[in-house]
Parts: C-alpha cells; sequence; structure tokens
C-alpha cells in the first residue's frame, strides 16, 4: 500500500464528536440500582472524530470537521483530539450551546450500551465549511450524525474527483438514502444495512443496496468481518479479521472507517483496504477505553502479514 511518511494522505472527516464517560462492568445492568464499574476512562469520542483518531494514529493527516459548545467540555474535546494528532481548526464552538456527552457501559464480553446526548442548538447550517479544504484533500469520510455537514463534504469532495466516503450507521431512512446517493465508497454497519435494504442477512443486503445505490458498496458485521460487492462480476466477497480476545468493541466501526478511508486515500485496492481496516478494528478490540485501543501502523501491517501467510 503506498506510504510516504514525507506526504502522508490527508482525509477530512466530517460529523460528530463527544466527550464521553466510559465504563467498564461486570455486566450490564438490567433493571434500575447502583452498579459499581470495574474500570472508567474519559475520552473525546463521535464517530467522526474517533475515525479522525484512527486515520492519523495509522500514519495519515486527519483534520475534523464537527461541532462542540462554547463550554468546559468542549475545550476538552479539541484538546483531546489535537492531542490524538487531529487538526481540529474547523471544530466550530457553537455560542451558549452544551457539547455532545456520552455515557457507556462495556461488560467484560466487549459488548456496550452507549446513551449519548447531542444538543439541537447545535445546529444544521454548514455554511462556514472551508470546502476548498475537501477539494485539496485525499479522500472524505463523513458520518450520518450531522446529514447536512455531511452533503456538502461529499458533493465537495465528488466534485473534486475525490473518494467520499460514508459511514452509514443506524439512522433515518430518508437520511442514510441521500447521503448514500451523494458518496462513491458507502460502508454500513450490519443493522444499518439490514434495516435500510430490508433483508435477514449481509448477503442479501448487498444486491439489494445494489439495485438502489451506486459505487461501492460494504457492510461491517463485527467478528465476521467485512462484505463487500464487486459490481464487474456481481461476486460478494468476504473477508474476516485477524482472532483477538475481544475485551471493548466501542468505536471498532468508528476505527475501521478511519483506516479504510485513509487506505483509500493512499491508492490501495479495496482488497487491500478492507484487509487494512479489519486489522486495525480487530487490534483496537484487545483493550479497555473505546478509540485509545487502536492500533498503529506497524503492528496493523504485521497482524495482515499473519493473515496472509495463514491463508
Amino acid at each position: 500500500m503506498p506510504h510516504s511518511p514525507l506526504r502522508p494522505a490527508h482525509v477530512v472527516c466530517s460529523g460528530a464528536s463527544s466527550f464521553d464517560s466510559i465504563f467498564r462492568m461486570e455486566t450490564l445492568p438490567t433493571g434500575p440500582g447502583k452498579v459499581l464499574p470495574l474500570h472508567a476512562v474519559e475520552v473525546a469520542h463521535g464517530m467522526a472524530a474517533s475515525a479522525a483518531a484512527a486515520a492519523a494514529r495509522l500514519g495519515g493527516r486527519a483534520t475534523l470537521f464537527s461541532r462542540v459548545g462554547d463550554d468546559g467540555v468542549g475545550e476538552r474535546i479539541i484538546a483531546d483530539l489535537s492531542e490524538a494528532g487531529i487538526d481540529c481548526r474547523f471544530v466550530r464552538r457553537v455560542p451558549g450551546v452544551r457539547s455532545p456527552i456520552c455515557t457507556v457501559l462495556i461488560d467484560r464480553q466487549g459488548e456496550r450500551l452507549v446513551v449519548p446526548y447531542y444538543d439541537p442548538a447545535l445546529g444544521k447550517d454548514p455554511s462556514w465549511l472551508p470546502l476548498d479544504l475537501v477539494a485539496g484533500a485525499d479522500a472524505a469520510l463523513v458520518d450520518v450524525r450531522w446529514p447536512e455537514g455531511a452533503a456538502a463534504v461529499l458533493k465537495a469532495a465528488r466534485a473534486a474527483g475525490k473518494p467520499a466516503v460514508l459511514d452509514a450507521d443506524t439512522g433515518p431512512q430518508a437520511v442514510i438514502g441521500e447521503l448514500a446517493g451523494l458518496a462513491t465508497h458507502v460502508v454500513f454497519s450490519e443493522p444499518a444495512a439490514l434495516a435500510f435494504s430490508g433483508t435477514a442477512t449481509p448477503a442479501e443486503a448487498l444486491p439489494a443496496l445494489a439495485g438502489r445505490l451506486d459505487g461501492f458498496l460494504a457492510i461491517t458485521a463485527g467478528p465476521e468481518g467485512c462484505y463487500w460487492l464487486e459490481r464487474e462480476s456481481g461476486r460478494i466477497r468476504q473477508l474476516r479479521p485477524p482472532k483477538v480476545e475481544a475485551v471493548d468493541t466501542l468505536a471498532a466501526g468508528d476505527v475501521f472507517h478511519g483506516a479504510f478511508a485513509l487506505a483509500v486515500a493512499e491508492g490501495a485496492s479495496i482488497a487491500r483496504a478492507i484487509a487494512f481496516a479489519n486489522a486495525a478494528a480487530a487490534l483496537k478490540c484487545r483493550s479497555f477505553g473505546g478509540r485509545l485501543g487502536t492500533p498503529g501502523r506497524e503492528e496493523v501491517e504485521a497482524a495482515m502479514l499473519v493473515e496472509e501467510e495463514v491463508a
């Protein structure tokens, strides 16, 4: 996969950023009461933010378009993401608004309960976005949490002939349909793909999605890895990730999308980009703390080599 530390590929990410309190539990609660956690961390998260952090950690250059409030939480989000290597000059601080927050409970098997809050007063207007920066980047990645900003970024990327990647997670069907129609690469989560296509499995979903959407289509399916459609042949392909003992699956999908967008920006083939993203997401799951478990580039490429040798 082409990669030069002298000119790292530049990925512009647009969408959610939040400040998360993450608690590790013995088991997830099933009713009211008080439950004491085994461990806890606080970290800036969010779909686009975590993807941008992954791209930076894996050797890319990442810029984030997002919105926070002008409160202390917003300051912490920007400081935390900047420390992760993200260019946060275009994280807008909206006056008089609360910054997004999220509480996450994770059990010993790595499964989670997520409770996010985004203040509606963050607004929808994308007119302030520096879209010329998108045209000059190597790829753009958006999530579905800020549809207006996502649409503007996807249009700018396509107009400039750059990869326009959508992280199609669960959300309103109309929003997913609109944004997917603007993207060059759509990577669904399994629940979102099944809900949008009205099918029961990824293998059924991909042909149904292909009848409605253009461009590259893939579905992430946790430990089953990634399914994608080769349009020319009509073949559905699947690549499983390296096997790990999952401690925390939080942000694994975001890491996948950040790694995938970076690999595409670097000019990798689709199969290579998915193998890279699969390995990054799987290795992330080994440790508690959401995106903080994102591995470095050398470790990801070493895991890919092991998988190739086994295969």
